[in-house]
């Protein structure tokens, strides 16, 4: 019986000293991995705002200038396809009356 408890004995301290080390190392390893992790978002953080700068439009540094106006026969073209959607139940009176007023420069 004394063979036994002691071969008990010995395999709970080597499971006990097995566990100890595979969450030491785990830990270990989620710590390495969690700062590479780190550093990884923050060059993809740096890499999007610069790209996203880059794209932005300048701000615009003085109001544009007014429209030139257009030949009468864009406004008659213009006039007659707002009419031909207006019939086709595309566009409401509202809209149509809308895009009537923007065209005339009303």
């Amino acid at each position: 019986m004394p063979g036994l408890l002691r071969g008990v004995a010995r395999t709970a301290v080597v499971a006990g000293t097995a566990s100890a080390v595979a969450g030491r190392v785990q830990r270990r390893q989620a710590e390495k991995f969690a700062g590479r992790d780190a550093n990884i978002a923050a060059q993809q953080q740096a890499a999007y705002d610069e790209q996203t700068q880059q794209q932005a439009p300048p701000p615009p540094e003085a109001a544009p200038p007014a429209a030139a106006p257009a030949s009468s026969v864009d406004v008659v073209e213009q006039l007659k396809g707002l009419a031909e959607l207006k019939q086709q139940g595309i566009l409401t009176e509202e809209e149509f009356a809308a895009q009537k007023a923007k065209i005339l420069g009303m």
